[in-house]
């Protein structure tokens, strides 16, 4: 068995000193993917530095109509939240349909972020992965591919990712805060998450030893509608094999704002910006929301099991554009 030091910090100059930027240190949320790995020998980490005391929980409204999301805040907390739910409904949906209420009430908004990908090649120590060995190749690629991208992916790795929450928090124009040795900045969560290419260990641009502290989201647009949708193999908490979120504002019939994102299908939250290209000033039909959502998906190159994601996103999309462009108060 390999040691774990355990540290305990109550600040994050704390913190930071325990991480010190190593390799085999871990920041420790919620634990609910961190350990499981650890149980299988996918992270074998030499401290864990918990940061569950840091306060660093807090939901907060902001003066400009924002929303700031602490990075331990607990998704059952996040889901239920009064702004949330009045204001980013897309939000909410999205996390309730990502996990068990056990679940949620020990999972944090940072921990689901950083969640690593589920794929079978990666969990198992005695298959080839490029993310978990670089050099090692990608079983997944020749093998059972049933579940895994098809947009974005590379000869190197073709995972996806699997967070409901990111898929949700790309569509509203998220920010993500860290903390690290050059200080506080913010980055677009449209921007976090690295595509493969030939360095699928390289998850997200966070820096060593780097922290997220926060989520930052807007205020929506005035008079906007939101929704997010899941197809998955069961009426149960699995994790999406195809998912589309949307925010969506009509001015006189128009579509001034939108927003689109997959999940389910690349390495990182898809944000569809053709579709919504396609779409903003149209007055929006059937016809046109079929041809912006295949704007999309037309560069999509599925795998050897998984054309039917592409058919399936389409249908989701179509769906969910459909209701928030015909619902009351879209207008």
């Amino acid at each position: 068995m390999k040691p774990v030091s355990y540290v305990n910090p109550r600040t994050l100059k704390e913190a930071a000193a325990a991480h010190g930027g190593r390799p085999e240190a871990r920041y420790l949320g919620g634990g609910t993917n961190l350990v499981d790995l650890m149980k299988l020998g996918v992270e074998r980490p030499d401290v864990l530095v918990d940061i569950t005391r840091l306060s660093l929980d807090a939901i907060e409204e902001q003066a400009d109509g924002s929303l700031r999301v602490g990075a331990t805040a607990r998704n059952s907390d996040l889901a239920t939240h009064p702004a949330v739910k009045e204001r980013y409904p897309v939000l909410a949906q999205a996390l309730l349909s990502g996990a068990s209420g056990q679940l949620r009430n020990m999972a944090t908004t940072a921990g689901n972020l950083l969640q690593r990908t589920r794929c079978g090649y990666f969990q198992d120590l005695s298959r080839p992965c490029n993310k978990r060995v670089p050099g090692s190749g990608c079983g997944a690629i020749e093998g059972v591919n049933r579940e895994h991208a098809v947009l974005g992916h590379s000869s190197h790795c073709v995972a996806t990712h699997p967070s409901d929450l990111a898929v949700a928090l790309a569509a509203l124009d998220a920010l993500v805060e860290l903390v690290g040795p050059g200080g506080v900045r913010t980055v677009p969560l449209t921007e976090f998450y690295l595509l493969p290419q030939d360095r699928p260990d390289l998850e997200t641009v966070m820096r060593p030893g780097e922290l997220v502290t926060a989520v930052l989201l807007p205020a929506p647009p005035a008079g906007s509608v939101s929704r997010y949708r899941k197809a998955r193999d069961r009426a149960g908490y699995t994790f999406a094999l195809a998912s589309v979120a949307a925010v969506v504002r009509l001015e006189r019939g128009a579509v001034r704002h939108v927003t689109v994102a997959f999940g389910g299908l690349a390495h990182r939250p898809w944000r569809a910006r053709r579709t919504e290209a396609a779409l903003l000033g149209t007055s929006p039909t059937p016809e046109s929301i079929e041809r912006a959502v295949e704007a999309e998906l037309a560069d999509a190159v599925p795998l050897r099991h998984n054309a039917y994601k592409v058919e399936l996103a389409r249908g989701l999309a179509h769906e969910v554009l459909s209701t928030l462009t015909t619902r009351p108060g879209a207008s």
